[in-house]
């Protein structure tokens, strides 16, 4: 028969491991910036993304693969407030997202560049990335006219401005106009101005798309950089997964709106439904 004691004991030692599962529960909770929860976007008769639940923790880089079609860009216009969703949850950095204007979302730190970039074209490579810096009270129009109030603010914009294209190996480049640069280098600049922006994390559509295998690695090697130095975290739609996948965290494949499969690189690529619907196995 058990004691008094014994019992007291077992019910400490429940509760001691209750205890640790919970906070386990929450730190892994607290370590994801961005969640899904069910989001569903149609157009029409079309379901564009179906019920989509997905996950990304801080400082990752998180690739999303699947077939043209599949829905992996719909569902980034959906996270970043282009469209609204029909029905889910999109919160990030533990704020509910959903539904938000695209200006409040990137003001918030998630921000989206495009396949194609699209800086200005007659300003310099740092003018490019002071543009787009948000707070700065030298554009409010009572405080221009006094230097002395944002003179300190602009040296440090131009501080931080430098510390990224440094970086990114574009620091010689700085009074360049951006036309001069070649089309890796925009990449790179689009990616410099969304970190300049206030970024926390960045989606990009096929960054890897136009610029010649060679000069792949280097860029996704500059991804890295700013993941360690910075801690952004990047959500990255790719195809040429031969030279993207050695530097990717965790993937997820889309095929008709849904996921059908996430993990580590290899397993999500030999995973039969992945192979049959979009690697044509």
């Amino acid at each position: 028969m058990r004691t008094e004691a014994s019992i007291l004991e077992n019910l400490k030692y429940q509760n001691f491991h209750f205890l640790m599962k919970m906070m386990a529960k929450e730190k892994n909770g607290k370590d994801k910036i961005l969640v899904l929860k069910e989001v569903r976007k149609s157009f029409g008769a079309l379901v564009a993304v179906n019920d989509v639940n997905l996950s990304v923790k801080k400082g990752q880089l998180v690739m999303l693969i699947g077939p043209n079609g599949s829905g992996k860009t719909t569902l980034l216009n959906v996270i970043t407030g282009t469209y609204k969703p029909d029905k889910g949850k999109i919160l990030f950095n533990g704020t509910d997202i959903t539904g938000w204007e695209p200006y409040k979302i990137c003001r918030l730190g998630l921000v989206k560049t495009y396949q194609i970039p699209q800086p200005f074209m007659n300003l310099t490579v740092l003018e490019n990335l002071l543009v787009v810096c948000h707070g700065h009270p030298g554009t409010s129009f009572l405080k221009a006219c006094f230097k002395g109030k944002w003179v300190k603010k602009e040296e440090e914009t131009v501080e931080k401005a430098f510390k990224i294209l440094k970086t990114i190996n574009l620091d010689h480049m700085w009074d360049k106009k951006s036309s001069e640069l070649s089309g890796g280098q925009m990449k790179l600049l689009e990616t410099a101005r969304a970190l300049m922006s206030g970024a926390k994390m960045i989606l990009m559509d096929e960054p890897a798309a136009g610029i010649f295998p060679s000069l792949i690695d280097s860029i996704f090697s500059y991804f890295i950089k700013l993941k360690k130095e910075f801690g952004i975290t990047f959500l990255i739609i790719e195809h040429r997964l031969e030279k993207v996948l050695p530097y990717v965290d965790y993937v997820y494949a889309m095929f008709e709106g849904k996921v059908i499969s996430e993990g580590l690189a290899h397993e999500v690529l030999n995973d039969p439904k992945v192979i049959e619907s979009y690697l044509g196995g």
